[in-house]
């Protein structure tokens, strides 16, 4: 087998590893998927230049290192989709060691190329740090939407594996917090190698990871004593959201009906209801019908804490797009509310519900 094709398989092995950071770090698995390729691109031409520095081997042809393929099993791009190849191939001196010896066995590949994966998605989500409003709030957006194409199939395996929790929470951590957690906290990467990825000091890369771990879990609400309201215990708070949207997924209106005050109220935010609805309707039966007419939403929907008490968010492939905060009483939801403003759903702060 020549070179550049086991080179090839070694990456092949890889590959599944590198989209799951990637997935994980990016919460888009288009996006996730070109930061593969870009590594795999980055692979062939750092092979490229070490078979270039020790001469051909006797009968091969040296390839063209601007001419590497698609990453192996990567799917292929989409044709109205930029290359994600730069036009300049990056010098082999900026790219992570070891390089020399490629594309021979080198001693560490898999530490490699997870380096690489991360610093590309590190320099998409800074990117993507100065155009937040695409992903929080109103819509998914039709470019989003296009390029996210994957079968539903996959994306359910792939939200499954991570959590829709996780990758909400995920999307509220700045670029560096959130390549530090994941790969300290889902990889295992220690922080002497975290720290070159994000070019901080080991013991910085360290409060990174813990500072974004303190965002992830969070500090449920303690609430507030009102002896002529009854109050429920965080613990029955829980289960009664959680029991609402079993039923809202389920459009079991019996239980529904089981859950909700009589009296209950359900307020929203004007654009996400359809034309004719009111912002606010009263009553049991009127809030359980809605919600059953509305259930195709709840197939993208996780329990989270908001501002410390559990609520509802909905994201379909993993991107806040509702949030609904409820008030529960005595084990039965008197209220709630859907929150569809992008500068709302900004000011909230999630983090995932105590184990």
């Amino acid at each position: 087998m020549d070179e550049p094709a086991a080179l090839a398989d070694r990456f092949e092995a890889q590959r599944g590893r590198l989209r799951g950071i990637a997935y994980r770090m990016l919460g888009s698995l288009h996006e996730a998927d070109d930061a593969v390729q870009e590594t795999w691109l980055r692979l062939s031409r750092t092979a490229a230049g070490a078979r270039g520095r020790r001469g051909p081997a006797p009968g091969s042809t040296d390839p063209d290192p601007d001419r590497a393929g698609p990453a192996p099993g990567s799917p292929e791009p989409a044709p109205d989709r930029p290359n994600p190849a730069p036009d300049h191939p990056e010098p082999v001196e900026n790219l992570p060691e070891p390089v020399e010896n490629l594309p021979e066995p080198v001693e560490n590949l898999p530490a490699w190329l997870t380096t690489v994966v991360s610093r590309v998605c590190l320099d998409m989500l800074r990117t993507r740090g100065t155009r937040r409003e695409d992903f929080v709030g109103g819509r998914i957006p039709d470019h989003i939407a296009a390029a996210d194409a994957h079968t539903p199939e996959e994306e359910a395996l792939l939200i499954e594996s991570v959590g829709r929790a996780l990758l909400v929470v995920l999307a509220t951590l700045g670029p560096a917090e959130r390549v530090a957690f994941v790969l300290h906290d889902s990889f295992a990467v220690p922080f002497d190698r975290i720290a070159a990825i994000v070019e901080r000091s080991p013991v910085a890369a360290k409060k990174l990871a813990s500072r974004a771990r303190s965002k992830v879990r969070g500090t449920p609400a303690v609430p507030q004593a009102d002896p002529a309201r009854p109050q429920t215990d965080p613990a029955g708070h829980r289960r009664a959201v959680e029991a609402f949207l079993a039923a809202a997924r389920g459009g079991d209106l019996g239980a529904l009906l089981a859950v909700l005050a009589p009296d209950v109220v359900r307020r929203a935010d004007p654009a996400v209801l359809p034309p004719g609805t009111a912002a606010e309707i009263q009553g049991a039966e009127a809030v359980a019908r809605e919600t059953v007419l509305l259930a195709r939403n709840a197939r993208h929907a996780a329990v989270l804490l908001l501002d410390g008490t559990p609520g509802v968010v909905v994201a379909p492939r993993g991107r806040l797009l509702l949030a609904l905060t409820l008030t529960v009483r005595s084990g039965r939801v008197t209220s709630y509310e859907v929150v569809a403003d992008p500068a709302r759903l900004r000011d909230l702060t999630l983090a995932l519900l105590p184990d």
